[in-house]
């Protein structure tokens, strides 16, 4: 109790320090505001940027096992032609991935193909320039389908080639500006479809991504039918593989599912023992990987600059502290003569350059949240209950180091010699 006592009695007299000189204290504050923003907007600008290109890329999906001629990322070693001869996926290998690999391993397997620069049409109405993707039905298990309105394909919609559609907001607001555009037909290629489905929308993205807005799913037989294609060409919309791992799969599991599906690959396509794989197997792992490792060497090194601002702060804050103890000598000489001890006059001193760097903190911290007020449109910038307690850790720290150097000097002050000064 007299220990809690002590304590709020140093808080007390610290505040009252605090009060008494404000202006020295509003300006000792800008220092470690200035400190703080830097560091704490540096993060957040950091943490957004990357949840943003992350978001801009989740059209691949989590946990997802890609089987395709071309590599994401590619091997200093291998020449370009090495890829470029290998075979495409075709609908045959899908059907054989899906009697070869197990049930319990996976969640799904889907093959789909897209093809770019499509203009859908209905009545006067038109859009360019849209993404049309054939699928099989287990696409919406591999790939995330948001329908917002309607449904998504019937299996015997899409065994059966049957000519309908899920389209992205952006078409079905763009064809059918009034009213809902469910039941509705358009053209393309020469072809009518009904719309089933409509996505929800995902409005812009900070990547050049592609985009569910702009984006229309077909089942894949009616993909072939209107591009002519047989079930190994589908000429410059090349096949993909994809297979979904279990939601309680992490690192080792989709590891085991990859190797499942190296083995019925090269099962399927009569590769010997010795013989290198003539497929690519890629995973969002590896996008997310690099991502990470970017934008940690950019949060490092926005830290290190934004921490030469924090140490500006640091010294004016200890430069402040020595004014007071040397104005507060012959107080400090009062309260030692009339019992306070040691502790005291240190804690009063430390609480003193704590709240300092606390206050500016909280200043730093509020500047940064109203910059997190400013509208964007591609990138949304937030702040997470991390850096906040991060800036006000860093707060105390700095208010600890500028001033337990003073508050040493003052609690070990004689207190015959320090009651005569003047």
């Amino acid at each position: 109790m007299k220990t809690l006592r002590l304590v709020f009695e140093s808080f007390r007299f610290a505040w009252q320090a605090l009060r008494s000189n404000l202006l020295r204290t509003v300006l000792s504050l800008l220092g470690v505001t200035v400190g703080i923003f830097a560091i704490i907007a540096v993060f957040t600008v950091v943490d957004s940027l990357e949840a943003n290109i992350r978001q801009s890329m989740n059209f691949v999906g989590d946990k997802v096992i890609y089987v395709q001629k071309w590599p994401w990322i590619f091997s200093p070693d291998s020449p370009w032609w090495k890829y470029f001869n290998r075979p495409t996926p075709t609908l045959r290998e899908y059907r054989e991935l899906n009697r070869l690999l197990p049930a319990n391993s996976h969640n799904g397997i889907a093959a789909f193909a897209a093809q770019g620069g499509n203009t859908l049409k209905a009545g006067t109405n038109s859009v360019e320039s849209i993404a049309l993707q054939g699928v099989t039905y287990s696409y919406n298990k591999v790939s995330e389908v948001p329908v917002a309105e309607g449904r998504y394909f019937l299996p015997q919609e899409v065994e059966g080639g049957t000519n309908v559609a899920v389209v992205g907001y952006d078409i079905a607001h763009n064809l059918y500006p009034y009213g809902s555009a469910l039941g509705k037909v358009f053209r393309t290629r020469g072809q009518k479809f009904v719309i089933v489905g409509v996505m929800q929308k995902e409005g812009k993205k900070l990547l050049d991504t592609p985009s569910n807005d702009t984006n229309c799913l077909i089942p894949l037989e009616s993909f072939r039918k209107i591009f002519a294609l047989n079930t190994s060409g589908f000429g410059g919309a090349q096949l993909m593989l994809g297979i979904k791992g279990k939601p309680e799969a992490e690192d080792p599991g989709m590891l085991n599912v990859e190797a499942e599906i190296r083995g019925a690959m090269r099962n399927i396509r009569g590769l010997k023992p010795r013989e290198e794989d003539n497929f690519a197997l890629n995973r969002p792992e590896m996008l997310a990987d690099a991502i990470s490792k970017l934008f940690g060497i950019i949060g490092f090194a926005g830290a290190v600059i934004g921490s030469f601002a924090i140490l500006v702060g640091g010294f004016g804050i200890a430069n402040i502290m020595f004014v007071s103890v040397k104005e507060r000598t012959n107080i400090i000489g009062i309260q030692k003569s009339l019992g306070a001890k040691n502790y005291f006059i240190l804690f009063q001193f430390l609480f003193e350059a704590i709240f300092l760097c606390l206050i500016g903190g909280l200043a730093g911290l509020f500047l940064v949240f109203l910059v997190t007020l400013i509208p964007q449109d591609a990138l949304k910038i937030f702040m997470t209950m991390n850096r906040i307690v991060l800036g006000l850790s860093v707060s105390v720290v700095i208010g600890i180091l500028s001033g337990i150097i003073p508050a040493v000097l003052a609690s070990n002050l004689d207190p015959v010699i320090a009651i005569r000064a003047k």
